[in-house]
């Protein structure tokens, strides 16, 4: 990894806001396409999803997801779970984010993408309690629908179809329909 990325990475944990962003959007942009250095940080950025700072969270959350190309050792495969945490996180800004990059993980691979569908599903089902679960679920079918177009799989798009139709509300119910129409 060169000295620019290496520095994009400390920046992430900055106290300035805009050194914070301008780190987000080099890291988004440098691993948009296979890296080799995705172990390099792969530890550092699991730590992040735990940090006291939501941005620094949402952000580690984010590059991991676009990370899943590169890792060619499949270490997603047992670490997604801890990825999966951060939809639950305390700051739902920093939740949606995190759920919102989860397709990139599900564009992957096949292994990555079984991984990513049961996590999604299980997380539809149990986000019910939660405050802002339709947008939860919601933000979950977008993902699915995502990956589907991506990957061509009719079981995404089944399941996706079979979730929808666990929701009690017709008018959830009519609005995540529209995500598949």
């Amino acid at each position: 990894m060169d000295k620019t990325i290496r520095t994009h990475f400390d920046n992430i944990r900055s106290d300035d806001p805009q050194e914070q962003n301008k780190a987000y959007y080099a890291l988004i942009d440098a691993t948009d396409k296979p890296v080799v250095w995705a172990y390099e940080v792969w530890d550092e950025l699991f730590e992040g999803l735990k940090h006291k700072d939501n941005h620094v969270r949402a952000i580690s959350a984010q590059v991991l997801s676009n990370l899943a190309k590169s890792d060619t050792k499949e270490k997603m495969l047992k670490d997604f779970g801890k990825l999966l945490d951060v939809t639950k996180d305390e700051k739902f800004v920093t939740a949606r984010h995190c759920l919102q990059s989860l397709w990139k993980v599900g564009v992957a691979g096949k292994k990555q993408q079984k991984v990513y569908i049961d996590g999604l599903e299980k997380r539809f089902k149990e986000c019910i309690k939660e405050k802002n679960a339709s947008l939860i679920r919601y933000d979950i079918l977008v993902s699915m629908k995502i990956v589907y177009n991506e990957v061509k799989d009719e079981g995404i798009k089944e399941k996706a179809l079979a979730l929808i139709e666990t929701e009690k509300d017709a008018k959830y119910q009519k609005k995540y329909k529209t995500v598949w129409k």
